[in-house]
């Protein structure tokens, strides 16, 4: 069966957050191609995970047999998140720009799921798995844009996913997410508008075609 592995990070629930809106359309379109597959939905915002510390970082560079009882138990939680992705057939990642980058705790995610030699390395073991990356923001930061300098989202996210863990990385980006709650962006709804129905078209579109892949 078909393993949708859906990572959510907003701080907002799923009608206050964008990145939300759109992971849930590329679930649902997931879902409808593959009824009795298997969806493992990581809610980071719900349920965050403990950032990287000395303890289970020394267990991801020495020998498991060699382990205290406490890096067992942080290496534990590493191996299970790895499996996670190496289980995976898609990913689908919601990475919502908070203050120019990704939130803390897809940043704690990240950092307890590679793992040198395993995940990341000369071979990573889940190497070409797509992964679509939700990359809504408040504002523009596309070229051009005045803040286009400021885009440490996409850059950062295709350095870790693609170059260190050999992912397939793609992106869907809503973007002026802001223009509705903020007065001075008012004149930018309609362009926010049509960035949101091209990102939950392009989710679906990107879903049913991942989907139909595995069963090609």
């Amino acid at each position: 069966m078909a393993t949708l592995l859906l990572i959510d990070s907003s701080v907002f629930p799923e009608g206050g957050s964008a990145s939300r809106s759109v992971t849930a359309a590329f679930r649902t379109a997931w879902e409808e191609q593959h009824p009795d597959g298997t969806v493992i939905h990581r809610d980071l915002a719900a349920d965050p995970l403990p950032h990287l510390d000395g303890v289970a970082a020394s267990a991801g560079f020495s020998d498991p047999a060699t382990h205290t009882p406490e890096q067992q138990a942080a290496f534990a939680l590493r191996v299970e998140l790895a499996e996670e992705l190496e289980r995976a057939d898609a990913v689908v990642i919601a990475a919502p720009m908070y203050n120019f980058t990704i939130p803390s705790t897809l940043k704690a995610w990240l950092d307890q799921v590679i793992i040198m030699g395993r995940t990341a390395g000369e071979t990573p073991s889940a190497k070409g798995t797509p992964v679509t990356v939700v990359a809504s923001r408040g504002g523009s930061y596309a070229p051009g844009a005045p803040r286009e300098p400021f885009e440490y989202v996409q850059n950062y996210l295709e350095a870790v996913l693609n170059g260190g863990m050999g992912l397939d990385v793609d992106f869907i980006v809503p973007e002026l997410t802001m223009a509705p709650s903020n007065p001075a962006m008012a004149e930018l709804v309609p362009l926010y508008e049509t960035s949101r129905e091209k990102a939950l078209q392009e989710a679906a579109t990107k879903a049913k075609a991942l989907a139909e892949n595995l069963t090609a």
